[in-house]
Formats: C-alpha cells, sequence, structure tokens
C-alpha cells in the first residue's frame, strides 16, 4: 500500500529525516513512535502528500501504485482528496457547520452530489454512535464526540489510508481508550489502512506494527 524508500527532509540546514525507508500493507495498523524532534510529524506529513521529500537519487514514494513524485500538485490535491484521510489531535471542525456538514466537506470538494455526500456522512455518524448529533456544532459536543466527526469526515470519500497525528492526544483516558478501539473496528469494518504518529504507548503497542524513529531515521 506505502512504500517509501530513501526519504530526505531539510528545512534550511537542518536534517530532518536521514534515509527512511518503510512498507506499509493494505490493511495494516501501524504506529510511529519516538521522543519530540525525531522526525514522527515530519514524516507523517510527507506519507500522506501534505509536504514533499527533498529530492535525492533514488528516493521514491508510491502509494496504491501511484508514484507520488510524478503527480502535479492539481493531481496530488484529487489524490489525497479520495484516497486520503486525516486525523488530527485538535480536530480541525470548522465552527459555524454543524456535524453533519464537518463530514460532507472532503466528499463536496471531490463534486459528490449533495443528497449522496450527506447519505453517505449519516451512515457514518451513526456507525460512530452519533446519530443523535447530526445538527449540533462543534462547540456543543464533547472533546470525544468532536474526534469521532473528525474520524467520520476522513472516511467520507473511502480512502485507502487513514493518517493520524496524535489523534488521542487531546483526549481524556476513556475518550482515548474509545477512540483506540475504534480504528481497530474501522480496519476490520472497512479494510483501511491506518498510520498512527502516537505519544501514547498503549496506542502504540495495539498496532499491528510499531515503528521507532530516533533521529530523523525507523531503527525499529
Amino acid at each position: 500500500m506505502i512504500k517509501a524508500k530513501n526519504i530526505h527532509k531539510y528545512y534550511g540546514d537542518l536534517h530532518v529525516l536521514k534515509g527512511v525507508d518503510l512498507h506499509i500493507k493494505k490493511g495494516e495498523i501501524v504506529s510511529i513512535v519516538g521522543a519530540s524532534g525525531a522526525g514522527k510529524t515530519t514524516l507523517l506529513q510527507i506519507l500522506g502528500t501534505l509536504d514533499r521529500a527533498n529530492t535525492i537519487n533514488e528516493s521514491l514514494l508510491t502509494i496504491n501504485e501511484a508514484s507520488i513524485d510524478k503527480l502535479s500538485q492539481k493531481q496530488l490535491s484529487k489524490f489525497r482528496n479520495e484516497q486520503l484521510g486525516f486525523i488530527f489531535q485538535f480536530h480541525q471542525l470548522l465552527p459555524e457547520f454543524t456535524a453533519l456538514e464537518n463530514v460532507c466537506i472532503p466528499a463536496f470538494i471531490k463534486k459528490t452530489p449533495k443528497a449522496k455526500a450527506e447519505k453517505r456522512a449519516k451512515e457514518l455518524l451513526d456507525f460512530l454512535g452519533l446519530s443523535h448529533r447530526y445538527d449540533h456544532k462543534p462547540n456543543e459536543l464533547s472533546g470525544g464526540e468532536q474526534q469521532r466527526v473528525a474520524v467520520a469526515r476522513a472516511l467520507i470519500n473511502n480512502p485507502k489510508v487513514i493518517f493520524a497525528d496524535e489523534p488521542s492526544g487531546n483526549l481524556d483516558s476513556e475518550a482515548a481508550e474509545n477512540l483506540h478501539k475504534l480504528f481497530f473496528k474501522l480496519r476490520d469494518e472497512f479494510g483501511q489502512t491506518f498510520v498512527i504518529v502516537t505519544h501514547n504507548q498503549e496506542l502504540a503497542d495495539m498496532a499491528d506494527r510499531k515503528l521507532v524513529m530516533v533521529d530523523g531515521k525507523i531503527i525499529g
């Protein structure tokens, strides 16, 4: 599903990623752990096409057999919208929109008809236990509910891969545990691949595979 070879990233003179290689299989849940500054979020952003690696000989990144480096910016935006989903520590919901409207936004960007998008959004919200929250705005939802709306939004276009950056970092322990269990339920239900950056060792250890980053490299 994801193949990365010799991934480097510089910010000026700062060498953040130092030749990362990895292979993630379809349907796999992989956690990435390491100390702050190890390069975890930078790697996640590059794998998620939100940033580009520096061009180095023999570097490559393919996701679902698409060569990311060969896509134009327009093609990349379309690919990201249709094949990738994102869950962040802070849910990034738009405060002026309801839960249902927030979930529909990626589908509208994809030009999905309104009725079809709303039907799918309601199915996801129902699946996540939020059937009573369609018309509530983010400030009317608990932290755990907001994060589940963000999960529904990430799933609306049936992406192949979900990238999550500290997804439970802003939740209390009970909500965090529920979210962690949800990822595995989603994988079993929909077959998505998950790549999760986390400081939460419990979540990291639940994953099918745990990758440890130290000083810009994966060491285990």
